[in-house]
């Protein structure tokens, strides 16, 4: 006689399911781990012949694959209900479960056309990964047997409760790391996170032979800015500078707050020649741009600018901040609104004097 699972059977599968799961989001905040955990139980569970799990960006408010598996997949996405939505967006303005026993036979999906992928019988169930009204994600499960979803939907419901929960803590944990190491006012890195980074690329332009430069930077004058318009101004104007910075430099770059209102500039395989263009290039546009226009007429912003570079110049993190912080405090000395190498001087050109 073939073997058929028992209510009780069922129970102490879906028993050990819920043990596993809760495991994994106890012992671990990575949520690649608790996720893999949660998506090979469900899969093991309903036998898809294809799943995936959609995951929304945060940044971009898109979806994309954090996980998939079998053939076909995203001709899912393409699939169009008569409403003009797509699954996944339905999913997303509804927040509550799609389920489509067969996509060639239901009223609320357009005609599939062609596409092998959409057989009779073609299933699709979507259940959101939500908490409260935001959805942060979509498990698509396809070609399933809907007799084992009907007897199983509470299990997958609770399986998305556990994705989700998984996702808060991992976003939770992310936010709190950024807190630490991000300052307040120009939204860049702090000081203490500088030297957390730069002793990673020191050990990394060592094991590979790359060498990088350091921009210290320091705006000039800035204690008028405190005196004449008031520290809010200040403040603002210091966001400013920080939104600047992150815009004209490259995604490998990484800009610092080092404190009040000195900046430091991380340019990772980068020569001491590539750096002062870079450092030549910020100086003009600090030079062209209207600083706080409204609220304090028209500032204007100047920097005294240092340079140094690994392993060249330094090599450990402490003396290459303090070998760039030497030329830019060279410049103070000499005038202001200039640039200063290490091993050369102050290397000022027309364009950066007023």
């Amino acid at each position: 006689m073939p073997f058929r699972a028992t209510d009780e059977d069922r129970q102490s599968s879906e028993l050990k399911i819920f043990h596993d799961v809760a495991k994994a989001l106890t012992s671990t905040l990575d949520l690649d781990t608790v996720l893999q955990t949660i998506m090979e139980k469900m899969a093991a569970h309903f036998e898809p012949a294809t799943w995936g799990f959609l995951m929304r960006d945060e940044a971009t408010e898109e979806f994309f694959y954090a996980a998939a598996v079998g053939r076909g997949y995203e001709s899912i996405n393409a699939l169009i209900l008569k409403s003009g939505e797509s699954l996944p967006r339905w999913v997303i303005e509804h927040g509550k479960p799609l389920i489509i026993p067969d996509v060639n036979h239901d009223d609320r999906i357009q005609r599939a056309g062609n596409n092998d992928t959409f057989a009779d019988g073609f299933s699709v169930v979507c259940m959101p990964v939500r908490t409260g009204r935001k959805v942060h994600g979509i498990i698509q499960l396809v070609n399933i047997d809907m007799r084992t979803y009907s007897r199983n939907e509470m299990l997958l419901r609770t399986l998305a409760d556990y994705a989700a929960i998984a996702i808060e803590n991992a976003r939770a944990v992310h936010r709190i790391q950024e807190l630490s190491i991000t300052d307040d006012c120009t939204g860049l890195y702090n000081a203490r996170h500088l030297f957390t980074v730069l002793a990673e690329e020191v050990h990394r332009s060592k094991r590979f032979g790359y060498e990088f430069s350091l921009l210290f930077l320091d705006l000039d004058h800035f204690k008028r800015v405190n005196d004449e318009y008031g520290h809010l101004i200040g403040s603002k104007l210091l966001g400013q500078v920080g939104k600047c910075l992150r815009e004209n430099l490259r995604l490998v770059d990484a800009a610092f707050r080092y404190g009040g209102d000195e900046f430091a500039i991380l340019l990772p395989q980068t020569s001491k020649d590539a750096a002062l263009f870079v450092a030549r290039r910020l100086m003009k546009v600090f030079r062209s741009k209207h600083w706080l226009p409204g609220e304090a007429g028209s500032l204007w912003v100047r920097a005294s600018i240092g340079i140094a570079a690994y392993p060249g110049d330094a090599n450990t993190p402490q003396a290459i901040v303090q070998r760039a912080d030497e030329m830019m405090y060279e410049v103070k000395q000499g005038g202001r609104n200039n640039i200063g190498v290490a091993g050369i001087g102050i290397v000022g050109t027309e364009e950066a004097r007023d």
